[in-house]
């Protein structure tokens, strides 16, 4: 979010490790209260702080030292200003924070099914062969590909219900 954020590689790592001490500081007197507001909104919120912390820790003139030569010469002058909403930090944020969850159910799920069903649902449903392709590949019948494919996707619901409960 933070490279997504206009923020170096040096500085994103900055704001994660920021982030991190802030969040580390914070988890004693956290409490999880609905009414108050997700964890997963109190994390944006200390994330916003600490990149927005990195843009004022820049000098006046570090923005155009941190762009190549050639870009500007390229680049036509309306699009050279900042865009005053800047990026929709939210939308990314979300965007991440879904992967991210996604990723964490996978990862539980796998220890649950065999890795030939693994193997399936990669090839099929994430990475989007063909089911003949698939199959072949694995060295099974297209019946078994859909029910792999059924039965990890059930299994994957489940743990995404659960990951975003407790999130709550």
């Amino acid at each position: 979010m933070a490279i997504k954020s206009g923020l170096t590689e040096a500085e994103a790592e900055d704001v994660v490790q920021e982030t991190i001490i802030s969040i580390s500081k914070s988890m004693p007197d956290f409490k999880a209260d609905p009414q108050a507001g997700s964890f997963k909104a109190f994390l944006l919120t200390i994330t916003r702080r600490r990149i927005a912390d990195q843009f004022r820790k820049r000098s006046p003139g570090q923005e155009a030292r941190l762009q190549r030569p050639d870009e500007t010469r390229r680049t036509s002058t309306i699009e050279k200003i900042a865009d005053p909403a800047g990026p929709d930090l939210e939308a990314i944020w979300n965007q991440e924070w879904e992967q991210n969850l996604l990723d964490a159910a996978m990862e539980r799920v796998k220890r649950k099914i065999n890795l030939k069903q693994c193997q399936i649902y990669d090839l099929y449903v994430v990475k989007q062969w063909p089911v003949r392709k698939v199959a072949d590949t694995l060295g099974v019948n297209i019946g078994e590909v859909y029910l792999a494919k059924h039965r990890v996707a059930c299994l994957l619901k489940k743990e995404l219900k659960r990951l975003e409960d407790r999130m709550i």
